[in-house]
């Protein structure tokens, strides 16, 4: 599998897998024990780059992720859009602010860095590693005092 690097040192297979459809946004998520089995197969045939986000679900996609890559975390990178408000489970507007990429980090355990690399990004619920992290869409100016 061909290999690319982003940022200055973060390496990745060139395919990358989107789990979205796994379990959110495309009718009835799948049987999540296949869709286990899916993500672990595209281990074994060299992919390293993985996509989610908060929105799935909400968290139950990143939850599917986590669960299936356990085994094998050290091995690869995992990104996740966040920056969305959540009411009732469902995605109710954008949040921005610095105090609520912080509850994301911490949600996600264990913030080694956050790192702007546009359009890519690692985070993960329950992961104890969480090299960077991703912002999808920013919905108000954000000003560091």
């Amino acid at each position: 599998m061909d290999k690319r690097t982003l940022g200055q040192n973060l390496e990745v297979s060139a395919l990358g897998l989107g789990c979205m459809g796994m379990s959110f946004g495309y009718g009835q998520p799948a049987d999540k024990q296949e869709m286990i089995s899916l993500i672990r197969t595209a281990v074994e045939r060299g992919i390293t780059f993985f996509d989610t986000a908060e929105a799935y679900g909400p968290y139950t996609n990143e939850e599917l992720v986590g669960e299936a890559l356990a085994p094998v975390r050290d091995q690869v990178v995992i990104a996740t859009k966040f920056g969305f408000v959540f009411e009732n489970g469902q995605q109710n507007g954008l949040d921005s602010r610095p105090e609520h990429i912080r509850e994301v980090a911490e949600a996600s355990r264990g913030v080694e860095a956050l790192v702007p690399i546009p359009g890519q990004g690692v985070s993960l619920r329950g992961e104890e590693q969480v090299p960077v992290l991703r912002h999808e869409q920013e919905d108000q100016p954000v000003h560091q005092a």
